[in-house]
């Protein structure tokens, strides 16, 4: 499947509309049928935030919005994968267009403002498949229009707490207006607090979920001073580095760099990772980290890891490389480890943490 996919579908699906495509693979993956799941290398598991993760590998809030594909992502030999982001509410997001390949920097930039069916469709689709294992997490969120945000990340906790694998606290996409002012230190405080509360009571009927914060690459080292020491001290189980960036490196040659919205893919790699290795400082062992941004290779993947991560996410990757990418990277990894003759990835976490300081 995977290499079918990547020698004829995805070049047809190059020749059209961003999101039309997108669209399409998710609709492929509900019907084609699923591949046997791969065997995996036994170097590559971990148990991380108390979940027996396969591979390090996760597929990125982001692809699949309603959760309708996460046991076909599973099988096609991701790790691990995360849906949503998730709002209470339906919500269509911003106008179309909203997602703009940009080929010659091997880019993606998307406003698509949280788009998503609402917290019903999803859950009904997360408990029919609940049986089935894996682990997947739920990308939580705040509808555009709510009066009280941070109502709206418990409302997420209170909905998915018996079919989530792990919850995201999504306060940094840049494409719903103000969202990313919850990372400031008191309105951070103050949503967290009451995250934490929820997941904790929900724990008393349900499995104790891990809650994990993920941060935009744009903070300030002041800011992310400040995020770090709120996460650490309300008991967040973990961070994920990062979201998309506003930001538009130099390098950018593509004429849709002058879209509006988060840039991801291989121009965010070196400015997220750079985030990751700051924040794993801080951070100091308290939790572990989750690195996303410009994983296109094993070389990036590895990258990743030795500058803090203890999982990586890609995404916007598998638009140019193929879904190929997954087992590359994998293969990749082990080798890695032979080479240096380390037993886990957990033994390559931070290693490299100075050539990113």
């Amino acid at each position: 499947m995977m290499g079918f996919f990547d020698s004829f579908a995805l070049p047809l699906l190059h020749a059209i509309d961003a999101e039309r495509a997108h669209n399409l693979t998710i609709l492929g993956l509900e019907r084609l049928p699923l591949p046997p799941a791969p065997a995996e290398d036994e170097s590559l598991g971990q148990n991380i935030f108390g979940l027996d993760f396969p591979n390090p590998i996760g597929m990125a809030a982001g692809f699949d919005k309603d959760a309708r594909v996460p046991d076909a992502l599973l099988h096609l030999g991701f790790g691990f994968t995360e849906v949503g982001t998730l709002t209470p509410r339906p919500q269509p997001g911003n106008a179309k267009p909203r997602l703009f390949r940009l080929h010659r920097d091997r880019g993606v930039v998307n406003r698509f403002g949280f788009n998503n069916g609402g917290h019903a469709v999803a859950h009904e689709r997360l408990a029919a498949r609940s049986a089935n294992g894996g682990v997947v997490g739920v990308n939580i969120g705040a509808n555009k229009d709510s009066a009280d945000r941070a109502a709206d990340y418990v409302a997420g906790i209170e909905a998915f707490a018996d079919v989530a694998s792990f919850f995201t606290v999504n306060i940094s996409s840049p494409n719903t207006p103000g969202l990313r002012d919850l990372q400031q230190a008191s309105a951070l405080d103050d949503l967290l607090a009451r995250v934490i509360e929820a997941r904790d009571a929900m724990a008393e009927t349900e499995p104790r979920r891990p809650v994990l914060l993920k941060i935009a690459p744009d903070v300030t080292l002041a800011d992310l001073d400040d995020i770090v020491r709120v996460a650490r001290t309300r008991g967040v189980d973990g961070m994920i580095v990062s979201n998309t960036t506003i930001s538009r490196p130099e390098s950018l040659r593509d004429e849709a760099r002058r879209e509006t919205g988060g840039l991801s893919g291989a121009p965010l790699f070196a400015l997220s990772t750079r985030m990751l290795a700051q924040t794993f400082v801080r951070v100091d062992g308290q939790f572990p980290l989750i690195g996303v941004g410009g994983v296109d290779s094993p070389e990036a993947a590895w990258a990743k890891i030795e500058a803090g991560a203890s999982l990586v996410q890609l995404y916007s990757a598998l638009v140019y490389e193929g879904l190929g990418l997954i087992d590359r990277i994998k293969r990749g990894l082990v080798a890695h480890l032979r080479a240096r003759k380390l037993s886990g990835i957990g033994e390559a976490v931070g290693a490299g943490l100075d050539d990113w300081l």
